[in-house]
Formats: structure tokens, C-alpha cells, sequence
């Protein structure tokens, strides 16, 4: 057996959660690349709500999209991820099985404008609140600049006071290996 990567492990974990037709989250677009694998993920029946503050990483997504002909399986709102419950539908309510943070700036971006503790917090709340049963949450930490220390320190605070009976939560890492690599907490409703 071989160890997963941080990244293919966390697809692996929506894999579990996540089937044609459902809604998911995406809580940091980016550059899209986890908004394009979500969409396919959800196939044309499915849906994804996809959040970032930055109209860079709203355009970029877009492209990305629209590249791949997969625009109409997205809503692409330029908010933080704490206003959830603000821009998805009421009607979703139950039905989200998945949602994908990464956490840190925008590769490529400017790295002043960063990922925050008490938003993505926020965020969780609001997923855990959404969510269907056994639906996951995945969060990928990039914890290697100033900004990213105090948000893992936050959130690895925050995510070991979840009631046992409201969520499972699991932290994956390779604990070897050096220049702070990023990490893995994921969080299924219970």
C-alpha cells in the first residue's frame, strides 16, 4: 500500500460522500481546480456553490469552467465562506454531502489576503448546520506563512470541541517531512 498525498487523499474523502447528483460546497475557489473536480463529481444533475472574497479567483474559476463546459453545474459567489447560509438556497438545506476548504492565499495571488480563523469557523458552523448526515467536510491547511500558523492553531482548537455525537473528526498528515507541509482535517456529520 502506498500513502496518499494530501491532495489525492482529500478528493478521496469527497469520493466517499459525495455522488452523482448531489450539491456540494466549494469554500475557497482559488483557481478552480477543486470547483471543476467537485462539478464533475456532481455530474448534470448535481450542483456547486463556490465561494472567494477575490474577483481573481471568481474569474479564474470561470475560465476554468467554462474551459471544461461545466459553468451551468456551478453558482460562483464573490463572498466569504462565513456567509453560507446568506447565498445558498434554503432548499439545499440537508442535501449538501461535501464541501472542500483550502486554506491559505491564492497561488498566484497576493499573499497578504489570506484564509481567516473565525470565518472559516464560521463556515464549518454553518456546514454542520446544512449538511445531510454523513456528509464531509475537508479542510486542506497550509499553515507555512504567519497567517496560516494562527488559523491551524485556531481551527485544531475549534474542530477538537466538536460534540463527538455531532461530528467524527480526523486530522491526516506526514509528520516527516520538512518547510511545514500542509495537512488534513476532515469532519463527517454525524
Amino acid at each position: 500500500m502506498k500513502l496518499m498525498r494530501i491532495l489525492p487523499f482529500a478528493r478521496s474523502l469527497i469520493d466517499f460522500a459525495v455522488k452523482e447528483g448531489d450539491v456540494v460546497v466549494d469554500a475557497t475557489v482559488g483557481n478552480g481546480h477543486d470547483t471543476l473536480y467537485l462539478a464533475e463529481r456532481v455530474g448534470e444533475s448535481g450542483h456547486v456553490f463556490g465561494f472567494d472574497i477575490q474577483a481573481q479567483a471568481i474569474e479564474n474559476t470561470t475560465k476554468r469552467l467554462r474551459e471544461h463546459h461545466m459553468e451551468e453545474r456551478v453558482t460562483l459567489v464573490q463572498a466569504s465562506h462565513a456567509e453560507l447560509l446568506v447565498h445558498i438556497p434554503p432548499q439545499y438545506k440537508g442535501r449538501i454531502t461535501g464541501a472542500m476548504f483550502n486554506l491559505g492565499y491564492l497561488p498566484g495571488g497576493d499573499k497578504q489576503i489570506v484564509t481567516k480563523p473565525n470565518s472559516t469557523i464560521a463556515a464549518i458552523e454553518q456546514l454542520l448546520e446544512i449538511m445531510a448526515p454523513e456528509g464531509i467536510i475537508v479542510l486542506v491547511i497550509y499553515h507555512g506563512h504567519p497567517e496560516g500558523a494562527i488559523e491551524r492553531d485556531a481551527l485544531l482548537q475549534y474542530v477538537s470541541t466538536i460534540d463527538q455525537q455531532r461530528a467524527h473528526v480526523i486530522r491526516y498528515e506526514f509528520m516527516n517531512q520538512i518547510n511545514h507541509p500542509p495537512f488534513i482535517v476532515a469532519i463527517e456529520k454525524r
